[in-house]
């Protein structure tokens, strides 16, 4: 038998211990970019960091962050769902005209956001039956969807009757006078979907499905169900999000959600959630919706002409894609190249 002598450390010398990698938390840059942001806005134009102002911000970034918190569910499996828009529309028109029926403005809502989960629904079993990429189907859907808001409302903004009613004093109050209703459900949905994809079963298994489907088919996870169901979720909160807006603002507008889907998209990524899927989050995306309106509030403050606000969109999208792809390319070449820390 032999043995294999171990050389004795040399005098003076002391063991290297292998550094320990640190790992920041996904939406650090999400945090990191927002507290910039709003330092520098609030050096530029102290105005911006008046609370009225901050806000309105919170209020604007309430809607298409609500799309946003599901359009994570949706890219963590590897999908996008580019119809959440066309959903939101939708949902707050057939809310309008369940109203102008006679329903109680509250099983009304309740019944936009069952369609909105409709909607998604069908957008997820297209996707199965088809075999193809939720891109491509919620892409054609996204126009269908939309062609139906445009003759439920005629292509007019739909405003139903009874704006006095509870419905639309809760939905357009604010509570102790300043916190508006709609940024009060988009915190309360954040926590709670946070939850739900880092604390419960379905969540791990989306982001299972996302890091690899075929892995998650041989462990027994159903990965059609998994992605039907994060474009029902999708579908489910693009509808509260239209109901909101409805009860908000007291109509609908043809024009309404019509950028929400890229912006939930962009705030997602910007928040720590790759396009390459297996992991998301929820509190980044909502972190990232306020860099984003952020940048719009100030864009007014400055005064510049509404009409740069759909270049800014794109723009933005644009950059946080970049930055998506950067990304991943930096955590292929540490993985073929060794931490070089390590």
């Amino acid at each position: 038998m032999t043995k294999t002598d171990t050389a004795p450390p040399l005098a003076g010398s002391a063991n290297h211990q292998p550094r320990r990698r640190i790992r920041l938390p996904a939406e650090t840059g999400a945090v990191v970019a927002l507290a910039v942001l709003v330092a520098v806005l609030g050096w530029l134009s102290p105005s911006f960091l008046e609370p009225a102002n901050l806000l309105s911000v919170l209020s604007q970034a309430a809607l298409p962050g609500l799309l946003a918190i599901g359009m994570v569910f949706v890219l963590a499996t590897r999908e996008i769902d580019v119809s959440a828009g066309a959903v939101f529309h939708l949902a707050a028109t057939f809310t309008a005209l369940l109203m102008v029926a006679g329903m109680d403005p509250w099983l009304a809502a309740l019944a936009g956001v069952t369609a909105g989960a409709g909607l998604g629904l069908i957008n997820g079993l297209l996707v199965i039956a088809l075999r193809l990429p939720a891109l491509l189907v919620t892409l054609g859907t996204w126009w269908m969807i939309q062609g139906l808001s445009l003759v439920a409302g005629k292509g007019q903004t739909f405003a139903p009757t009874g704006a006095g009613s509870g419905f639309f004093t809760t939905l357009s109050g604010k509570a102790f006078t300043v916190v508006p209703a709609a940024g009060i459900v988009f915190v309360v949905l954040t926590m709670a979907m946070h939850v739900v994809l880092h604390r419960t079963r379905f969540g791990y298994r989306v982001q299972a499905v996302g890091s690899n489907p075929l892995a998650a088919t041989y462990a027994g996870i159903p990965t059609g169900k998994v992605k039907v169901l994060t474009l029902v979720l999708m579908g489910a909160v693009a509808g509260l999000a239209g109901v909101i807006h409805l009860g908000s603002q007291g109509a609908i507008a043809p024009g309404d959600g019509g950028t929400f889907a890229l912006l939930a998209i962009a705030a997602a990524i910007i928040g720590g959630t790759s396009l390459s899927g297996g992991s998301g989050s929820v509190i980044g995306a909502a972190i990232g919706m306020l860099v984003l309106q952020a940048i719009q509030s100030a864009m007014t403050l400055h005064g510049v002409d509404a009409i740069w606000t759909a270049f800014t969109t794109g723009a933005l999208v644009v950059l946080a894609l970049a930055i998506d792809r950067l990304i991943r390319l930096w955590r292929d070449w540490r993985a073929g190249h060794g931490d070089p820390l390590g």
